[in-house]
């Protein structure tokens, strides 16, 4: 059994504009929108506009990450379809997902390809990768995310030349594939990140379990992304860079975290002091918090790192890539997946 499991947290129009492509075309799957305690229309609009959608009511707003926990321990599935609901899905997309899946014991978790959102005349926009997850998700050696058309705000057009079914280090929480006994092996999400990087911890601790993780370009949907925490916000720095040096932290081997964290340091700062210089207060003092948060949260998290370490059986994960993607984005002008070193 597929169940797919929409998280929402006040996104009445989303939902109205989005659930309907979704109810429309996931017939193999049965549909759930748990709402994170809206305070606005939403459960109203699910009550009066979709009564054949079963809803789970949460109690307050867990975040993103601790959202879905509470949510999928209400769930009885073999897989857990994790989808955003500003989310278009197209005909067919569940079926090379769960073909995949099918056929690949060991894989773990994968997505479709994701593609921006617009409205159908903007072909231009709906050709080109969206940021949250475009084909596929890699870290680079200090940790800073980026996919298969998409290096750091670069973003590029799909043109099919990512089309090929991959392993990745992380697929998008966007459109998260997962079976539902993984997941629960897994623990889930860390619900202490609240949203941002999540999934990247989830797949990272997969992989280094010895489970895959692929991108299936086969499938396509589209994002429109940001809808909660709009890009340039102070929280979402805070909770990127925080939860980044978290997930470092969680699951780093132990010959790489030292110099990692000592490098991130300088490069936090120079970061910091970027949006200093360019009159960005809140992100300036967003990243700082950051920092001086992790340093708190850090001993609490002494026990899962051991716990991760202790569980891994792969040690190198050719999806964690050996460079630095700052100097080949920055300083050798390679600003495309398909100019880095492979």
């Amino acid at each position: 059994m597929i169940s797919i499991v929409i998280l929402n947290y006040n996104g009445a129009a989303m939902l109205r504009r989005f659930l309907p492509s979704v109810l429309a075309h996931s017939g193999e799957a049965e549909v759930i929108v748990a709402d994170n305690a809206s305070t606005d229309s939403s459960r109203d609009v699910l009550r009066d506009e979709f009564p054949a959608v079963r809803t789970i009511l949460l109690d307050r707003n867990y975040g993103f990450a601790e959202g879905y926990n509470q949510a999928l321990r209400q769930v009885e599935a073999d897989v857990f379809v994790l989808l955003n609901s500003d989310v278009e899905v197209t005909p067919g997309w569940l079926t090379p997902l769960i073909a995949y899946l099918e056929a690949h014991p060991e894989c773990a978790a994968l997505q479709p390809k994701i593609r921006q959102w617009g409205e159908p005349a903007d072909s231009a926009v709906r050709q080109r990768f969206e940021y949250a997850g475009a084909s596929g998700g890699y870290l680079d050696r200090y940790g800073y995310p980026y996919c298969r058309g998409r290096v750091f705000g670069t973003l590029e057009d799909d043109r099919g030349q990512y089309d090929t079914p991959v392993p990745v280090l992380w697929a998008t929480g966007a459109a998260l594939v997962i079976r539902a006994a993984d997941w629960r092996e897994s623990g889930g999400l860390d619900g202490r990140f609240f949203a941002h990087q999540e999934e990247i911890d989830l797949c990272w601790r997969l992989r280094a379990r010895g489970r895959s993780v692929v991108c299936c370009p086969q499938s396509v949907v589209y994002h429109v992304g940001g809808g909660t925490l709009p890009t340039g916000s102070p929280r979402k720095n805070y909770l990127n860079f925080r939860n980044n040096l978290l997930l470092l932290y969680k699951n780093l081997p132990e010959r790489d975290l030292r110099p990692v964290l000592r490098l991130r340091r300088w490069l936090d700062m120079v970061a910091a002091l970027k949006e200093l210089l360019t009159g960005h207060w809140q992100n300036f003092r967003a990243i700082r918090r950051a920092r001086r948060d992790f340093r708190k949260l850090r001993p609490e998290y002494e026990a899962v790192r051991a716990d991760n370490l202790r569980r891994a059986t792969a040690d190198l994960i050719p999806e964690r890539t050996a460079f630095s993607l700052l100097w080949q984005y920055y300083f050798r002008r390679r600003t495309t997946y398909d100019r880095l070193p492979q």
